[in-house]
């Protein structure tokens, strides 16, 4: 096979962010008037779901049964996660979520030997933007042909919509491209769309499972290993 495009997951894999959303949901509660406080144990529990707006409606459902919820409830959660938002780009914009160890190496090196770039994240745009602007610079969306995230298709990781999506937007086959994931939820979505996956484990997804992964690492600070694996070595424009 060779190797056309690399799609990459967004929090936890390339930065990590989970820590940084979960702060900024217990400081747009406190604004809200809300005595709700999501620590470290709970947040992991919450990431089985994905999507900010998502995980809030979880919360409610599985561990506060008797909220009265307001009549408008989609539009308090929604108020819920933009403030949220709000809080967790002031903190990328700062610098305080920088991108994981070898991320920018291999995204560079990815380019310089022809290989397509893409993001299949559940995260906003307005996250996205906000990380990577940080992290590769003001034309940081030059670097990906396709650029999935945010609420584009209806169902969220662990299905494979968003997948799906990006490899009819990339005119790609499953086979041609590899995903970058670190979580069950996204391995499941990215196997599901027939990619070729494989896992960078972070603090809140290290002991989930991964069965189906190609190869699972703590992080990508042996790119050469990496490459060996994925291809990457063997591509115009890199040294074997």
């Amino acid at each position: 096979m060779t190797l056309k495009a690399i799609i990459f997951d967004v929090d936890g894999t390339l930065a990590d962010t989970e820590d940084g959303h979960r702060k900024s949901f217990n400081k747009a509660f406190a604004e809200n008037g809300l005595s709700w406080h999501w620590d470290v144990e709970l947040y992991g529990q919450l990431l089985k779901v994905t999507g900010g707006k998502e995980r809030i409606k979880y919360y409610v459902q599985e561990w506060l049964p008797d909220f009265k919820k307001p009549a408008d409830y989609e539009g308090f959660v929604k108020n819920l996660h933009v403030v949220k938002t709000g809080h967790y780009t002031a903190m990328l914009h700062e610098g305080a979520i920088p991108l994981r160890p070898g991320v920018k190496q291999l995204i560079n090196d990815a380019r310089k030997a022809g290989i397509t770039l893409a993001i299949s994240t559940t995260t906003s745009p307005e996250n996205v933007s906000a990380l990577l602007e940080v992290g590769l610079g003001k034309d940081w969306e030059n670097y990906f042909a396709v650029n999935g995230c945010g609420d584009i298709v209806p169902n969220k990781k662990p299905a494979p919509d968003i997948y799906h999506w990006v490899l009819h937007e990339l005119r790609l086959a499953p086979g041609d491209c590899i995903a970058l994931e670190d979580s069950n939820n996204g391995l499941r979505s990215a196997l599901a769309a027939g990619i070729r996956t494989y896992i960078t484990t972070n603090p809140y997804t290290h002991g989930q499972d991964f069965t189906g992964a190609a190869a699972i690492f703590d992080d990508l600070r042996d790119l050469p290993a990496f490459y060996d694996l994925i291809g990457l070595s063997r591509q115009p424009g890199l040294p074997s």
